[in-house]
């Protein structure tokens, strides 16, 4: 398996399959994430995953008591590269299936019919093709809970604005480039906008208050103003 590790501050590391969007890449991404939260090292404090890597924050104080005569990024290292050496065979990931409904209506698909002129296609043409995909979650991140999820259709695939919005609602489902993804917090965000969802996506008061996880499987469903309103 081809990775390499680098320090991240004093007291984190990154381990990088290599800077491109890619499934494979992504599938050792949370095999990794799984292998670190299964071994329940100590001195981990958090795993952030991302497209094709994963970030360790560690703690330094507990390393260096464990071993004196190495500092704690080797330690760490040392750790991380134990769980890579496992055969992949002895982890199995197991992630959810969601289905997400979208309302595709023109008053919260501000950006349709400007993506339709782009893309030759019609509205609708536009929505059949975003919701015929399973798309992966690819990690989280940006804002709590918004999931950066891919690959969307190429004859779908837009650029970001030019000209971020100064506020964008929570729920709003946008794409940029190859991915699409949905605001969970109201914010600033350059995506172009196609729908919006009821799902609430991040809630404090919840234990778990993220709706997404990295791994997911999600497939967009179009639904009507009437059943947006009544969800």
């Amino acid at each position: 398996m081809s990775y390499s590790i680098s320090p991240l501050g004093d007291s984190a590391l990154t381990v990088d399959f290599g800077n491109i969007i890619s499934a494979e890449l992504n599938k050792k991404v949370l095999l990794l994430v799984q292998a670190i939260e299964k071994a329940a090292l100590a001195a981990v404090k958090d795993i952030v995953p991302a497209y094709s890597s994963v970030t360790i924050h560690y703690d330094v104080i507990s390393l260096l008591k464990q071993h004196k005569n190495k500092s704690a990024f080797t330690i760490m290292s040392e750790e991380i590269e134990a769980l890579l050496s496992q055969p992949v065979e002895a982890i199995t990931a197991v992630y959810r299936s969601v289905q997400i409904p979208v309302c595709y209506s023109l008053k919260y698909a501000w950006d349709l019919k400007e993506i339709a002129v782009v893309t030759k296609l019609t509205i609708e043409e536009i929505i059949t093709l975003h919701t015929a995909k399973r798309y992966k979650v690819y990690m989280i991140g940006f804002l709590p809970g918004f999931a950066y999820m891919g690959n969307v259709d190429e004859r779908i695939a837009v650029p970001r604005k030019l000209e971020p919005r100064q506020k964008i609602g929570a729920g709003y489902v946008g794409m940029a480039g190859k991915q699409t993804g949905i605001y969970p917090l109201t914010s600033p965000g350059g995506w172009q906008i196609i729908g919006r969802t009821p799902i609430k996506l991040f809630d404090k008061e919840k234990e778990d208050p993220v709706f997404f996880r990295a791994g997911d499987e999600v497939r967009f469903y179009s639904i009507t103003e009437d059943e947006f309103y009544n969800y």
